[in-house]
């Protein structure tokens, strides 16, 4: 392989990876379309959408593994949330990944327009779930937030993303977790949702093996020091960041669709 694509890989896997770490998302939602467009724009091979899905799935799974060690012996890690979402929303995305097979294409993308939409919209709504100052007190509705990242599970396992983007907002509008916590646990719940994903992307042949392992090789290194700069980060200013990010996803998917 090229050196100067390697460098490309490496280069958008870690940039996306940093990020992911920083606001707790899994990072296909920055990192697919950098793989899909940029090593074409600089003149290398461009990718087809099922190897950039299949790096992008390997690449999440690194990089909210290695995020959440980051954020491990911060306190914010959730083990009831996590057990309480992360065993849904598996159950859900199992669910929405085998029924997505008899859906049109065009469903599909619907599905994860008006995901994106609801995330972007929750992002701007109030927050009240950082008044919380000892969290190891943290007390969420457990049936709410079954059900929630059971749907959550169906829907993004239908567009075959880990859900984190619709996650996080959902965790700090309903449930109103403090937002450090919902990053935290979010990375957790999206990389028990990843296990599947990786697996199946493994057992469909269109993983390619040194972009992938170039890309896991940059989410190692990256997601750890985006989480870092993240638990120092004001966290309004994370909440800025992630409004931004599905915003700017949100204009792109539309635009897809309507053009």
């Amino acid at each position: 392989m090229d050196l100067g694509l390697i460098i490309t890989l490496f280069a958008i896997g870690f940039v996306g990876s940093a990020i992911s770490g920083m606001v707790g998302i899994g990072g296909s939602i920055i990192k697919y379309p950098l793989l899909l467009y940029i090593p074409p724009a600089l003149g290398f091979v461009a990718f087809t959408a099922q190897e950039v899905s299949a790096i992008s799935a390997v690449q999440v799974f690194f990089a909210t593994l290695a995020g959440m060690f980051a954020y491990r012996k911060g306190g914010y890690i959730n083990k009831s949330l996590i057990l309480t979402m992360g065993f849904a929303i598996i159950i859900g995305s199992f669910a929405g990944g085998f029924g997505s097979k008899f859906l049109p294409d065009q469903v599909i993308n619907l599905v994860y327009a008006f995901l994106a939409l609801i995330a972007a919209v929750m992002m701007f709504m109030p927050k009240k779930g950082d008044e919380l100052e000892d969290y190891t007190k943290l007390a969420f509705n457990k049936p709410l937030a079954a059900v929630l990242a059971g749907v959550i599970g169906i829907l993004s396992g239908i567009v075959g993303a880990a859900g984190a983007f619709i996650t996080v907002p959902v965790m700090l509008v309903i449930l109103k977790i403090p937002t450090r916590v919902a990053i935290a646990s979010s990375l957790a719940i999206t990389f028990i949702a990843s296990i599947g994903s990786t697996v199946g992307k493994l057992m469909g042949g269109h993983t390619l093996l040194i972009p992938s392992l170039v890309m896991i090789v940059a989410s190692m290194i990256a997601s750890p020091i985006g989480a870092a700069i993240g638990k120092r980060m004001n966290t309004k200013l994370l909440q800025g960041i992630l409004a931004i990010l599905i915003t700017a996803t949100v204009v792109k998917i539309w635009m897809d669709i309507l053009m």
